[in-house]
C-alpha cells in the first residue's frame, strides 16, 4: 500500500498528461470517430457495448498507458461507435483501487475519452442497496457521492500541478448536472422503471462490507454502496465534463442480511434485468441527445 501511494504522489505530474495524448492517438489511429459522449459500464452491465452501430472495438492491451482490467466480468475493450444516432465512446469494464492500481491510473481513460471529444460522462455500477427501501433490480439515479478512500488521502487529484489536466481545486457541489438528472427521470417515468435517487459511497474493496461497517454508511447517509465511480467522476469534473450516474442495485446491504453475498451474485443480478438496463441507458442517451439539438 505505501508503494502505491509513493507511485500516486510521484506519477502525478507532467508525465500524466504525456500520456493522455499518446493514448488518446493510439485511438485515433483506429477510429476517426469524435465522440461527444462517454459511456462506463459497471460489472454485469458490458453487453449493452455490442448494441453499438459502426462499433470499433480496441483491447485495452493495445492502448498505451492503459492497464488489464483483472475483473472476470469486465471485458477490458473500449468502443466507439454509434447509440441512438449519438457518437459514444463506451469502457466495456473498468479499472478499480482494489486491482492494486493507483488513483491516476484508474482515472486515466477519463481523461484520455474527453481528449476524444466527450463532453458527457454516462458512468455506471453495480450497488448495494443500503436504503432499506431499494430493492434488487431497481435502479438509483446519483445525486451526489461519498469516495470514502479520497477522504484518506488516495484522490486521483494527488501530484504535482499541471494546468493542462484541469483545475487543481474543482468543485463538486454539483458534481452530478441537475438537468442530467431530470432528462433520466422523464425517461423512466416514461419506461415505468423505478429509479431511486441517492447517495453513492465508495469504499476500497476488494471485501463486501460488514454488517456494521453498512450500518454505518447508512448513518452518515449512504443510498447506495460500490467499489468504483466516484474517482472517475471527480477527474470527470475536473476536465469539464458533464456527468450523470446510475447505478443498479444487485443486492440488500442494509446491515440486517443473513445470507452472504459475492460478485458472482451480483453479476447475475446485473443480467438478470439487461434488458431493462439497456432500455434505460438507450433512453437516457436519446433524450441527452434531443435536449442537445434544441435551440
Amino acid at each position: 500500500m505505501l508503494q502505491t501511494f509513493h507511485y500516486v504522489l510521484k506519477g502525478t505530474c507532467t508525465m500524466l498528461y504525456d500520456q493522455v495524448i499518446e493514448a488518446a492517438a493510439a485511438i485515433r489511429a483506429s477510429s476517426n470517430l469524435r465522440p461527444t459522449l462517454a459511456l462506463i459500464l459497471g460489472s454485469g452491465l458490458g453487453d449493452l457495448a455490442n448494441e453499438l452501430e459502426q462499433a470499433v472495438a480496441i483491447a485495452y492491451a493495445d492502448i498505451p498507458h492503459f492497464v488489464h482490467s483483472t475483473v472476470a466480468s469486465h471485458a477490458g475493450r473500449l468502443l466507439l461507435g454509434w447509440l441512438e444516432n449519438m457518437p459514444v465512446v463506451v469502457m466495456q469494464g473498468r479499472f478499480h483501487l482494489y486491482e492494486g492500481y493507483a488513483p491516476h491510473v484508474v482515472t486515466l481513460p477519463v481523461r484520455v475519452m474527453r481528449m476524444l471529444g466527450a463532453e458527457v460522462l454516462l458512468v455506471t455500477n453495480a450497488a448495494g442497496g443500503v436504503n432499506p427501501a431499494y430493492c434488487p433490480g431497481d435502479f438509483m439515479l446519483i445525486r451526489d457521492h461519498i469516495y470514502m478512500p479520497g477522504l484518506a488521502g488516495l484522490s486521483p487529484l494527488v501530484g504535482q500541478d499541471d494546468v493542462r489536466l484541469g483545475e487543481r481545486f474543482p468543485s463538486l457541489t454539483l458534481a452530478y448536472e441537475p438537468q442530467l438528472r431530470a432528462a433520466a427521470r422523464v425517461v423512466a417515468a416514461g419506461q415505468n422503471v423505478t429509479l431511486h435517487e441517492g447517495v453513492y459511497t465508495m469504499v476500497g474493496g476488494s471485501n463486501f462490507e460488514t454488517s456494521a461497517e453498512l450500518k454505518y454508511l447508512r448513518v452518515i447517509g449512504t443510498d447506495a454502496v460500490g467499489m468504483s465511480t466516484a474517482l472517475e467522476v471527480i477527474v470527470a469534473r475536473q476536465v469539464g465534463m458533464r456527468v450523470l450516474g446510475i447505478s443498479l442495485i444487485t443486492n440488500s446491504a442494509t446491515g440486517s442480511e443473513t445470507g452472504e453475498v459475492s460478485h458472482t451474485s451480483v453479476v447475475e443480478a446485473a443480467k438478470a434485468v439487461r434488458t431493462a438496463f439497456s432500455a434505460l441507458i438507450r433512453g437516457i442517451v436519446r433524450e441527452i441527445a434531443n435536449r442537445s439539438s434544441e435551440p
